[in-house]
């Protein structure tokens, strides 16, 4: 077997020395008392260290910050599709992304009240660059994807990684979750990257494309937050990108976006798993004799169709296209007060005399559902 410790995370014999190591950094220290704000930290050390195995951490910390997490922050999680998995299997999840650390944590979440297997998740390493921040991600089964590299080792380094979820998902028998694409969706409109499909086929040694994709067990998933905490510290770069300006991110704009992404208000949140992505799905692809880019495409297309379909719009999503529009086409969705409300919140976060900052705004809550719409249209 190939040698995966530049990108692995912790094995369960790592963990209780990890902690040891760590357990009086300020920041874990930050994270411990936020999670058992009742307890002198001498009794939270105690649990802590009874953690021997990183499932252990998990179910006996982390859970319990998520928890809180979505009991400070959010009106409440709920979710559907994940009763049809089964708890024996091991499944490949590729949702869409809009928050660094949220989006996993959540999916595992509620992974963990279904009782099915919790994730290896891939995150860039480029997020991990402070020890705490690497040795926590290590904790919480987190795997790198290496960034900036050169051609050739960036060839090198995905080769590794395909192999490397191949193997926790065949031969482990681990779920992977990885987002949909590299960094998260800015502007509200969610796209599959064919280059992830791409590196994910790489492992696929003799066996067909479309039947490897078959064997993983794809399940898309479609997470939905009613308020994006963050969509003011993505304006500009959305307001970059769309003026052809090169963007470059200041120097704890990621830290800032994972602290805010965790404690800023999201209203209500839904996480819906589509259907695995079958034998049946990929014989369609496959009688059009495509080419493999294109076979990549139309799975690409398959995985955006159902996030599409299981996003969960709320209030905020139709008011915002029909602000955008200048329509009423969606007002049987809102009512005043909460049209009302979310004008109040463009205010206090766009210059609304700016068009094309207001206009961005405003499509970070309605692409969603254009998306949905362009269903009908197929």
């Amino acid at each position: 077997m190939r040698n995966f410790d530049d990108i692995r995370f912790y094995n369960d014999g790592e963990v209780n020395a990890a902690l040891q190591e760590y357990i009086q950094h300020p920041m874990i220290k930050a994270l411990l008392k936020y999670t058992f704000p009742d307890m002198e930290y001498s009794e939270i050390q105690e649990v802590v260290m009874t953690c021997n195995s990183i499932q252990e951490f998990q179910t006996r910390i982390i859970y319990l910050t998520v928890d809180k997490v979505l009991d400070k922050t959010s009106e409440g999680l709920t979710d559907n599709g994940f009763d049809k998995l089964d708890s024996s299997e091991s499944y490949f999840y590729i949702s869409n992304h809009r928050d660094i650390i949220l989006d996993t944590s959540l999916i595992n979440y509620t992974l963990y009240n279904h009782d099915l297997v919790m994730t290896a998740s891939a995150i860039g390493d480029n997020l991990v660059q402070k020890p705490f921040l690497m040795a926590l991600s290590r904790l919480n089964r987190n795997f790198l994807v290496l960034r900036n590299q050169s051609p050739r080792e960036m060839l090198k380094s995905s080769l590794k990684l395909s192999e490397y979820i191949r193997y926790l998902l065949l031969d482990e028998g681990r779920s992977v979750w990885m987002a949909q694409r590299e960094g998260r969706t800015k502007d509200g409109n969610d796209h599959t990257q064919q280059g992830v499909l791409k590196m994910l086929a790489m492992a696929k040694e003799k066996t067909d494309i479309l039947d490897y994709f078959s064997k993983i067990k794809i399940v898309p998933v479609a997470i939905s937050y009613e308020f994006d905490p963050t969509d003011m510290l993505k304006m500009p770069e959305v307001l970059a990108k769309r003026m052809k300006e090169e963007y470059k991110k200041t120097a704890n704009e990621d830290f800032n976006s994972i602290m805010q992404g965790a404690l800023g208000s999201k209203g209500r949140i839904h996480l819906a798993a589509g259907d695995i992505l079958t034998k049946a799905d990929f014989a369609e692809i496959r009688k059009n004799d495509l080419s493999v880019n294109d076979q990549l495409k139309e799975v690409a297309n398959l995985i955006d169709r159902s996030i599409y379909r299981n996003y969960e719009l709320w209030p905020a999503n139709y008011i915002a296209y029909d602000l955008l529009k200048n329509e009423e086409r969606f007002a049987e969705f809102y009512s005043e007060k909460e049209k009302r409300k979310f004008e109040r919140r463009i205010s206090r976060r766009v210059d609304v005399k700016n068009p094309l900052a207001l206009n961005s705004y405003l499509l970070m809550y309605a692409n969603p559902v254009i998306n949905k719409m362009s269903l009908d249209e197929e």
